[in-house]
């Protein structure tokens, strides 16, 4: 990408590399600020557009059918996305100036089809910039044009949570989320690390965390230097409920990228000794990069091991075990946009393959130890369903109340976002009986 690129035309062909090759959104929008040089307004814009108007694509495509006589499908991809990225900006941004909008995204089409965007996107400016939406009876297709996410997740959470808590839902994930903080305290309190970024950050209802709303320059020499590194405020709930103690032995079955384990290595004050697993050896050479910078590097040992096969020499020795298991991902979108638009047939088989793994991540437990099972998403089949089907299959085991934050649980708690405002989370609290 050339280096004197505007903020826009480097979202534009972002967002036409995200589509055509499917790279994942976070990874482009750091390549393509590797590659330019942007001030940080116009850093901020470029993310902005990227991340909005993926997360928005079904909505931006329904205004654009209304006043399009050629249907989005058959336009031009670069044409396609032009009009996604002024529609954005009029319905999403209200700092950016209408003419500005209308003209600048004009600019990034061809002449030939120039006439073409600028007519739509007057024609909506000059309705007021408002959307008629679908009729409501149709309720499936209603909150897809509404909040952008496929009937067939809509109907997912319909399925599991009725209208009312799946309208909240999917609101709260097109909300911007806050940045979370876990703090490195080997080093610093949770105050004191406040105070290094004071204006930049504050102190959370979490303990061990601080929440920003951006990711500023400060921060970004904090994780360098091993300050903090970045988790949001569920995960950091769910290494509380386990409850890591200095001296003790802990696995983490399913580790990678490692936020886990950082959490809980610092629960530990860096004591005892923490097996963090992994399928993905390539993956792992992460966790050990950033456990030297955080002073865990003696604590913490990684291994490739598939989660099913337990390693028989650590079989019931484990006094605490984490099974943060591979999920659908359905409850981090507002972080991951692109999640939203996965086929439903990629995680039709997931429940089967977190039963295999939470069964092997048990045998690890001691008499009397803990077992957590934890995943990013909100579908009941892959949490309630996932932990029920366990206890029926292992009577040995038991569900252990506890409290999370200001949560009280029976022992299985399910993190909405609207209502925590964190990612949407599930954790579960086991115990091994002693006999």
């Amino acid at each position: 990408m050339p280096n004197n690129t505007s903020p826009r035309s480097l979202a534009l062909s972002s967002l036409l590399a995200c589509e055509k090759c499917g790279r994942y959104t976070n990874l482009e929008i750091d390549s393509g600020l590797r590659n330019v040089s942007l001030s940080p307004a116009d850093k901020g814009l470029y993310t902005r557009l990227v991340y909005g108007v993926i997360e928005r694509r079904i909505t931006l495509d329904y205004v654009i059918d209304r006043y399009a006589k050629t249907p989005t499908a058959d336009m031009e991809p670069a044409v396609r996305m032009a009009l996604r990225m002024g529609v954005y900006q009029l319905l999403f941004m209200d700092r950016i100036p209408s003419h500005a909008a209308v003209s600048e995204t004009v600019d990034l089409v061809p002449r030939r089809s120039a006439g073409f965007v600028n007519a739509i996107l007057r024609s909506f400016l000059r309705d007021g910039c408002k959307v008629t939406w679908p009729d409501e009876g149709d309720t499936e297709y209603f909150l897809s044009v509404k909040y952008s996410f496929p009937a067939e997740i809509c109907a997912l959470y319909l399925a599991d949570y009725g209208r009312e808590t799946t309208e909240n839902i999917l609101a709260a994930f097109n909300e911007e989320p806050p940045v979370g903080i876990r703090v490195n305290t080997l080093r610093h309190t949770a105050e004191e690390a406040a105070g290094l970024l004071a204006g930049e950050a504050e102190n959370s209802a979490v303990p061990g965390m601080l929440s920003a709303r951006l990711l500023s320059e400060k921060i970004r020499q904090g994780l360098e230097a091993g300050d903090w590194f970045i988790q949001d405020p569920a995960s950091r709930l769910c290494t509380l409920v386990l409850d890591a103690k200095p001296g003790e032995t802990v696995i983490d079955t399913c580790a990678c990228p490692g936020g886990k384990s950082f959490s809980m290595g610092l629960d530990m004050a860096g004591e005892g000794t923490l097996y963090a697993f992994d399928l993905h050896e390539n993956k792992l050479s992460l966790i050990r990069r950033t456990a030297e910078r955080l002073g865990l590097e003696k604590l913490i040992q990684t291994a490739r091991r598939d989660a099913r096969q337990p390693d028989e020499t650590l079989l019931g020795k484990a006094d605490k075990v984490l099974c943060d298991a591979p999920c659908s991902g359905l409850g981090v979108v507002a972080k991951k946009p692109d999640i939203r638009y996965k086929e439903l047939s990629s995680i039709e088989n997931l429940p089967a393959i977190q039963k295999e793994i939470l069964q092997g991540a048990s045998a690890y437990v001691k008499p009397g130890g803990t077992l957590v099972y934890s995943t990013c998403t909100l579908r009941k089949a892959e949490n309630e369903a996932v932990v029920h089907a366990f206890l029926a299959a292992n009577p040995d085991f038991v569900l252990t109340p506890f409290t999370a934050g200001s949560m009280d649980s029976d022992g299985m708690l399910t993190l909405l976002p609207h209502i925590t405002g964190t990612d949407g989370f599930f954790v579960a609290k086991m115990t091994k009986k002693t006999n």
